[in-house]
């Protein structure tokens, strides 16, 4: 019976990474729907952005108050849980304080006291973000598109970090106590400048005895461990994937100039072609040029996207600092880049769930386009980068709108009505405007 507490540990450990596991198997089968697409050029570049900005939050000091607070979340978050090596070891071989045998009792008691610094930061981070998302009013954060699961979930995550961060309060303290007692195996090890000033005297204040506070220890200990199993696991329901696929995403970022676009090659092959006068129009093409011409011109449907902007739609933070830049957004119009990654991970859950039931995709009827997102939206953006110039782990949601206008204007000649005018006067008269070819110059004369 010794064993028991090792050997649920062990199980807890194992389902929780297993099922994390299957998580992350979803979300990469989900993004390889889309198109390949290559970005393994510019490495050292691409290596180097993502540390700048998905590491270093380079980004976030934009906006300094709020860039301030996500760093101490983010940096002491992901720190602190370095402790869950010593959590796994601990909690399989029933060791106490693992790593003080490893570092040495100098080292240790650094590395524990900066680790209470850092819980202290996250937890000041989480009740000012808590505070300034409910009640504050920041109008990116109160946009209808967040009623209901987007803001729950942004407030679950929020009050999980926070118990995290109590829990580990909890048991530093009481360990504390158990070590000047000299109690069982608590040896004197470690720093807790924090757990020292706030919890050991409410703790003491109650007189607890050595096997109550042993109890409230291991309590601490098993909530920490058991709510770090389920912070993983939670992430792939929550916009906090991005804490993960942020350095994917900030690594397969499109690196060109913002507002260049990718042109279609079989489109300027055609183009080409109708331009040389010694083409000959009636020639067979070449051996597998067949292949070239895509099977859709733009995106209708998940499936027509590439793979990066998948990836996009998981890693979107749902921070809305794209749609508060939108000047389409602004003027009240009904576009939100947000909104649109939003949009397009809903529709490629939904075929994920598609494929979990039926084996593979069945066609239910519905689609990115129309279903999800609607003309007027895609209408409505200005193609102005802002979006994406202010996206702090440089996604790409204009790239998403530009691929289902594609798919409008070249599959179902749906452009408005404004613009096919222009498209048949540039076929015309060279010009966007209705006059004649030869009149173009005129205004040099004035």
């Amino acid at each position: 019976m010794q064993y028991i507490d090792n050997i649920i540990f062990l199980i807890l450990l194992v389902a929780g990474f297993g099922l994390f596991a299957k998580s992350l198997q979803k979300i990469y089968r989900n993004i390889r729907l889309g198109r390949e697409i290559n970005r393994s050029d510019n490495k050292p570049e691409r290596w180097e952005t993502m540390a700048r900005v998905a590491m270093g939050q380079s980004k976030m000091s934009a906006r300094p108050v709020a860039g301030i607070l996500h760093l101490f979340v983010y940096v002491g978050f992901v720190i602190i849980n370095i402790e869950l090596i010593e959590i796994i070891v601990d909690g399989i071989f029933g060791t106490h304080r693992f790593l003080a045998t490893i570092f040495g009792h100098t080292f240790y008691n650094f590395f524990t006291a900066t680790l209470e610094v850092l819980a202290l930061l996250v937890v000041i981070g989480v009740v000012l973000f808590f505070i300034r998302r409910n009640f504050y009013g920041v109008k990116r954060l109160t946009m209808k598109e967040l009623f209901g699961w987007p803001k729950n979930d942004a407030n679950w995550i929020l009050i999980i970090e926070f118990a995290l961060m109590i829990a580990f309060f909890t048991m530093n303290a009481s360990d504390f106590i158990l070590q000047s007692r000299g109690y069982d195996h608590f040896i004197k090890v470690g720093s807790f400048p924090i757990s020292e000033m706030t919890f050991v005297p409410f703790l003491e204040v109650f007189s607890f005895d050595n096997g109550f506070l042993f109890g409230i220890e291991r309590a601490a200990w098993w909530f920490h461990f058991v709510g770090i199993l389920f912070f993983m696991n939670y992430l792939y329901y929550s916009k906090h994937l991005h804490i993960i696929l942020a350095f994917p995403s900030t690594w397969f970022a499109n690196l060109d100039k913002k507002g260049k676009f990718n042109n279609l090659e079989s489109v300027t092959k055609e183009i080409k072609l109708m331009m040389d006068p010694n083409a000959d129009p009636y020639a067979a093409p070449a051996e597998g040029a067949e292949a070239d011409v895509p099977s859709k011109f733009g995106a209708e449907d998940v499936f027509d996207l590439n793979q990066v902007q998948l990836l996009n739609a998981y890693s979107c933070t749902e921070c809305g600092r794209c749609t508060s830049v939108c000047p389409a957004n602004i003027t009240g119009k009904k576009l939100s880049p947000r909104l649109i990654l939003m949009k397009t991970r809903d529709r490629l859950e939904e075929v994920g769930r598609n494929i979990d039931k039926n084996g593979s995709f069945v066609d239910d009827g519905k689609k990115l386009l129309n279903d999800y997102v609607t003309k007027e939206e895609l209408w409505a953006c200005t193609t102005c980068n802002a979006c994406t110039e202010a996206c702090p782990i440089l996604l790409d949601p204009l790239s998403i709108i530009f691929e289902m206008r594609r798919f409008l204007v070249m599959e179902q000649s749906a452009a408005p009505q404004e613009l096919n005018l222009m498209m048949t006067n540039v076929e015309n008269n060279a010009a966007p405007w209705q006059y004649n070819q030869a009149d173009r110059l005129n205004w040099a004369n004035d």
